[in-house]
Parts: structure tokens; C-alpha cells; sequence
């Protein structure tokens, strides 16, 4: 079957370009989702409520026809089809750190219908808690999820606890987690005020407890 036509706004604009590419309602939530790794189909229906069946794999079609994301399957025993961002799709990982950064503002209340994934906090909180190099594990009551900053200083996160032994444990709520996005507090000041717990011994340990 030939790929369906892609709605342009037909301006030589490098703005626009990239509007065309992921400007669609729900496609830079996909690509938010797939930030954390290769994500089976059914996990990322599960992780973006509301989205219908129909548009999710749309989406994923039209993701994948623009080389922002692939489809592949999982060796035995798994035998599954996940999808994962390509090189080009993985180049969004600032452009949603920045809108995230720019809608931490409007968190300031939480709406009655609103969905929550405790990873939604991640975006946001990477600058605030990966100071050193090395893995932090967050634990809200919505969930866990872990950062980790490379040695060449790449940062990256995922969904649930922390794979290997984390550096440092921090446990906090989701109106702190809302705070430290926003800027308005720090983690130091949020463990001297008994709103966040930070465990660990080592170097990233005592910069996210000192400041």
C-alpha cells in the first residue's frame, strides 16, 4: 500500500518543515514516549490516554515515513514488534525539553480529568536532579522512574526503577516534582525543608542533598 498523502504547509521555512514532520495532535507525545526506549504498541496506547487506536497508529505510520521512528521485532522469546526513535527522531529530545520547560508554568493546578504517568515528570526535572554522572532513581506515589547522566554528559531517563544500583534515591511528591520543574525550588532547599528524601553516599548523592 502506498504511503498516504502528508498535509504540508507548503512554506520553505525550516519552522514549518518541522510542523509538517511532527506538528499533528498527539505526535510529539508519541515521540515523548518513545524518548524512553523501544515501546511496544500496546504500552504506549496505555501511557497516552485518550488517543484513539486508530490515530496512535497513524501516528506511528506517519513517524515512520518521515525516518523519525522504525518498527522492528523483538528476538525470540519475546517475538514482539516494538517501535523506537531513529537517530534524526532522538534530535527532538531538546525540542521537548524546551516545551516542557516552557509549559511547567501551567501545572500549577492539576484539573479533575487530567491522566498522570509519574515519567511525564521527567522532561522537566532532568536539570534539577542529573548534576553528576551517574543514575538517580525518583519514587512518587504515581509510579518511578530513573535519569542518568553518561560521562560525556548525555542525559537520558526511562520508566520504573532504576536497571543497575542507582547513585542516589529520591523520593518526593508530585506538587514538588511540579516545583522543580517550574524552577521554583531546588533540591537541596526541598531536602532541607523534609519535602524530598535523598539516599546515597556518593558524589551525585551529596550534590542533589547540598546544592
Amino acid at each position: 500500500m502506498p504511503p498516504r498523502p502528508r498535509r504540508s504547509y507548503d512554506q520553505f521555512c525550516a519552522a514549518a518543515r518541522a510542523l509538517d514532520a511532527v506538528g499533528d495532535r498527539w505526535t510529539l507525545l508519541i515521540v515523548r514516549e518513545l524518548l524512553l526506549g523501544p515501546r511496544r504498541y500496546t504500552d504506549l496506547h496505555a501511557d497516552l490516554p485518550g488517543v484513539s487506536t486508530d490515530v496512535l497508529a497513524s501516528r506511528l505510520k506517519d513517524l515512520e515515513q518521515s525516518g523519525l521512528a522504525t518498527r522492528r521485532r523483538l528476538p525470540p522469546p519475546a517475538a514482539a514488534y516494538v517501535y523506537e526513535l531513529t537517530g534524526r527522531g532522538r534530535e527532538l529530545t531538546p525540542v521537548l525539553r524546551a516545551l516542557a520547560a516552557w509549559g511547567a508554568p501551567e501545572l500549577a493546578e492539576r484539573r479533575p480529568t487530567d491522566a498522570v504517568r509519574a515519567h511525564w515528570f521527567a522532561l522537566p526535572l532532568l536539570d534539577a536532579v542529573a548534576l553528576e554522572e551517574g543514575l538517580v532513581e525518583l519514587s512518587l506515589e504515581e509510579g518511578d522512574f530513573h535519569v542518568r547522566r553518561g560521562s560525556d554528559g548525555t542525559v537520558s531517563y526511562g520508566d520504573g526503577p532504576a536497571p543497575d544500583e542507582p547513585d542516589a534515591r529520591m523520593t518526593l511528591d508530585a506538587g514538588t516534582a511540579v516545583e522543580l520543574g517550574r524552577g521554583t525550588l531546588s533540591v537541596a532547599d526541598g531536602v532541607r525543608g523534609g519535602r524530598i528524601a535523598v539516599t546515597g553516599d556518593g558524589p551525585l548523592a551529596k550534590a542533589l542533598r547540598d546544592g
